[in-house]
C-alpha cells in the first residue's frame, strides 16, 4: 500500500461525500473523534437559530412553540435508530455518569426485589473510571461487593451471587469490543442483569440492544455522535423493565420534576412518568441538545449509503490499514499494539502502548496537526470516524508518526510538559 493507493480508495469511497457535513480545519488530520467529534456545519447555524430566534424572540413560549419540552424524547428517538431501540425507549438527559447512576440503581432495585441474595456487581478492571466510581459509590451505599476482573475472567463471574454485570461495549483504552449478545445471554442464564455503556459504540459500530435482549444502556453524545463538548448523554431500558416499573410504581433514584407523570400539575407526592420518561430529571439543556441533534443527524445521513453497516465496513478498513502501516513503517520503535487484530473484536479506534515517551510523542504529533490522544500510563490512542476520516489521512498520520519516532523530536522539552487534559 502506498499513498497513491490510498488516494484511489478515497476516490472510490461511497461515503466520501459525508465529510462535507463537517467543519474540518485545514492541515489537520483529526483522529480523536472517539473523544470529541468534529463540529457539524449545521450545528453552528442551528445553535444561532435557537439563541437568536427561539430564545431571543420566542422567549419562554418556545417550550411549546419550538418544541423544547420534547427534545429529550425527540433526540432520543433519533439515537435509538442507531442502537437498536424502539420509539420512546431512549431519553437524552444529564451526563453519562448521572445516567449510569440512574440505570444501575434501577437494575439493582429490580434484583433486590427478585433475588435479594445477589450482592455482587461485576465490571472490567480496565473499564472507564467514571463507571467504576459510580458502581463503587452504589456498592458502598447498598453494602454490595464491586468485583473487578479482566476481560477473559468475566464469564467465570456469572454465578448465583451476581446481581448486575456492568460493561462498556468498546473498551476506551484498548478498543476491544465485547460480544454484547453472547455476554447478555450468558448473564441472563445466570440470573443477572446487564448494564451496557455505549460511549465508544453509539455511532461507531452497529448496536442492536433489543436484538441482544440487553437490560439497560447509557452513552454519551460528544464522541461519535458529534454533539459537541459536554453534550448531553442518553439512557435506555428494555421495555420489559419499564413496563414492570410502571406496574410497581418504581422510581429511579434522581426523581426530578420532569420525570413526574404530570410535571406541570406541581403536586406532591412524586408519581413517576411512564416508560423511559421517568429517567428524565431536570430541565433539558436546550442549546446543547439542539447541537446534539445536528450531530446525530450527521450519522443518520449515512442511511442512504448503507447506514451503520457501511460505516462499520469503512471503519474496519481504516483501522486495519492504520495497524498494518504502523507495524510496517514504525517497526522497532517500541510500539505494542493493544487493539485486537480480529475485526469482530475491534471498535473504531487503535491503541498502541509505549513504555516511555507516549505523552510526548502524542504532543509532537499534535504539533504537526495529527490529533490523537494519550491515556495514562502508556497508551497512544487514535480514533477513526468513517464519516470524515479518509484513507489518505491514515497514510499521512503514519508518516508523521514515523518521522516523530525516528527523529526523536518528541524528546524536546515543549512536548514533555503535561497539560491538564491529555
Amino acid at each position: 500500500m502506498n499513498r497513491q493507493a490510498c488516494d484511489a480508495l478515497d476516490a472510490a469511497d461511497p461515503l466520501a461525500s459525508l465529510r462535507e457535513q463537517f467543519e474540518l480545519p485545514e492541515g489537520v488530520i483529526y483522529l480523536d473523534g472517539n473523544s470529541l467529534g468534529v463540529l457539524p456545519r449545521a450545528a453552528a447555524e442551528r445553535v444561532q437559530q435557537v439563541v437568536r430566534d427561539e430564545w431571543g424572540r420566542g422567549l419562554i413560549r418556545s417550550w411549546n412553540s419550538a418544541g423544547w419540552i420534547d427534545l429529550p424524547q425527540r433526540v432520543g428517538d433519533k439515537i435509538g435508530l442507531l442502537i437498536g431501540a424502539a420509539a420512546d425507549e431512549v431519553v437524552v438527559a444529564d451526563s453519562t455518569s448521572v445516567n449510569l447512576f440512574k440505570v444501575l440503581s434501577a437494575a439493582l432495585d429490580l434484583q433486590r426485589a427478585d433475588a435479594p441474595q445477589r450482592s455482587v456487581i461485576v465490571s472490567e478492571r480496565q473499564n472507564f473510571p467514571t463507571d467504576l466510581y459510580i458502581a463503587e459509590s452504589l456498592a458502598r451505599e447498598r453494602d454490595l461487593e464491586l468485583r473487578l476482573v479482566d476481560a477473559d475472567e468475566i464469564t467465570a463471574q456469572l454465578d448465583d451471587q451476581l446481581a448486575v454485570l456492568m460493561l462498556t461495549h468498546v473498551n476506551y483504552r484498548s478498543g476491544r469490543m465485547h460480544d454484547m449478545a453472547a455476554l447478555t445471554r450468558r448473564a441472563h442464564e445466570a440470573g443477572a442483569l446487564v448494564v451496557w455503556d455505549l460511549a465508544h459504540s453509539a455511532g461507531a459500530v452497529p448496536v442492536d440492544l433489543n436484538a441482544a435482549e440487553a437490560d439497560f444502556a447509557v452513552g454519551c453524545g460528544y464522541k461519535y455522535l458529534n454533539g459537541g463538548p459536554g453534550a448531553p448523554a442518553f439512557a435506555w431500558a428494555h421495555a420489559r423493565h419499564t413496563a414492570r416499573m410502571d406496574r410497581e410504581q418504581m422510581w429511579q433514584p434522581l426523581a426530578g420534576w420532569l420525570g413526574h407523570a404530570a410535571p406541570f400539575e406541581f403536586t406532591s407526592p412524586y408519581r413517576p412518568a411512564p416508560g423511559m420518561a421517568r429517567f428524565i430529571c431536570g430541565t433539558p439543556p436546550v442549546i446543547s441538545m439542539a447541537a446534539l441533534e445536528c450531530g446525530v443527524d450527521t450519522v443518520l445521513a449515512a442511511s442512504p449509503f448503507g447506514g451503520m453497516a457501511a460505516l462499520r465496513e469503512k471503519s474496519l478498513a481504516l483501522t486495519e490499514l492504520f495497524i498494518r502501516l504502523v507495524e510496517q513503517r514504525c517497526a522497532d520503535q517500541g510500539l505494542t499494539l493493544q487493539t485486537p487484530q480480529e475485526a469482530g473484536l475491534r471498535g473504531s479506534q487503535v491503541s498502541f502502548a509505549r513504555e516511555d515517551g507516549g505523552y510526548a510523542i502524542m504532543q509532537a504529533l499534535i504539533a504537526r496537526g495529527v490529533i490523537g490522544d494519550f491515556r495514562a500510563p502508556d497508551i497512544l490512542r487514535f480514533g477513526f470516524t468513517p464519516l470524515y476520516t479518509r484513507f489518505i489521512d491514515v497514510w499521512d498520520a503514519v508518516e508523521h508518526l514515523r518521522q516523530v519516532l525516528e527523529s526523536g523530536e518528541w524528546r524536546e522539552a515543549r512536548f514533555n510538559q503535561r497539560a491538564a487534559v491529555t
